[in-house]
Formats: C-alpha cells, sequence, structure tokens
C-alpha cells in the first residue's frame, strides 16, 4: 500500500531547511531555525516530518550525537565522518571503488547494505588541534 502525502508548507519548509545545510541538523536546530517564520510551528511538527521523511526515503538519521539525532536530506551513497569531540558530521564521499566493494559484499552475503550507516568516529581538524595545545 503506498503512503500519501498531503501538501504542507511546514513540511516543504523543513524538508528545505534540511536540504540547504551541510550541518547534519537535530530537530531541534531545524525548529529554531523555521520558528521566527513560521510562529505555530511545534518540535513534534519537526520530529514527525523528519521520521516521515526518513520512512520516506527523503531523508536519513546520520546517528546520535550528544543525545540529538542528527539528519541529512543528500539522496546520494556517501558516508560520514562524526567528530567525537565537537559533535561536527561530514559527509564523506565514496569512491567506485568502495561500492563496488559493497556490491560484491552484497551478493557473497545475500545482505544489503545501507551505505549511509557508514560512520566514522574521530577528532576533526580543530579538535585534535585543541587536544594537541592542552
Amino acid at each position: 500500500m503506498a503512503i500519501t502525502r498531503r501538501y504542507s508548507k511546514k513540511r516543504e519548509a523543513i524538508y528545505n531547511a534540511l536540504a540547504a545545510t551541510c550541518e547534519h541538523p537535530s530537530a531541534e536546530c531545524l525548529y529554531q531555525k523555521l520558528k521566527p517564520e513560521y510562529p505555530d510551528l511545534s518540535l513534534a511538527t519537526v520530529y514527525r516530518n523528519l521520521k516521515e521523511m526518513v520512512a520516506m526515503g527523503d531523508a536519513i538519521c546520520v546517528g546520535t550525537i550528544d543525545g540529538k539525532e542528527r539528519f541529512d536530506a543528500c539522496s546520494h551513497p556517501h558516508a560520514h565522518l562524526m567528530c567525537r569531540g565537537c559533535g561536527t558530521v561530514l559527509d564523506m564521499e565514496l569512491g567506485s571503488a568502495w561500492l563496488a566493494h559493497c556490491r560484491e559484499t552484497e551478493d557473497k552475503h545475500t545482505f544489503a547494505i545501507d551505505p549511509y550507516g557508514l560512520h566514522f568516529t574521530g577528532l576533526c581538524r580543530q579538535c585534535m588541534e585543541a587536544a594537541q595545545a592542552n
């Protein structure tokens, strides 16, 4: 059964705000950004729409950082670099060799790999420099 969605100005604004940034924002961040333009927007509305976008494949949840889920509207296969120091999330492009390896692994194990689920955790340049300064 196909899920149909009625048009919603708020849903469109939430998606556009998510798609316009590469910061992988939390629902709270999107809420704060949109609240001035949509005074009747609730945090629950943002969460509900993000959950629906993830279910429909329009967005992904890249993980929980500092207790907050972070989201991405990028639709092509890629991985994420996650800084355990400051919480920054960066996109990491997957080369053709990596994607070919994923396909081979899928075939070998009869397992569908989600390339968005690949996360590398470490420290960004600023956090490494701050750690070395101390």
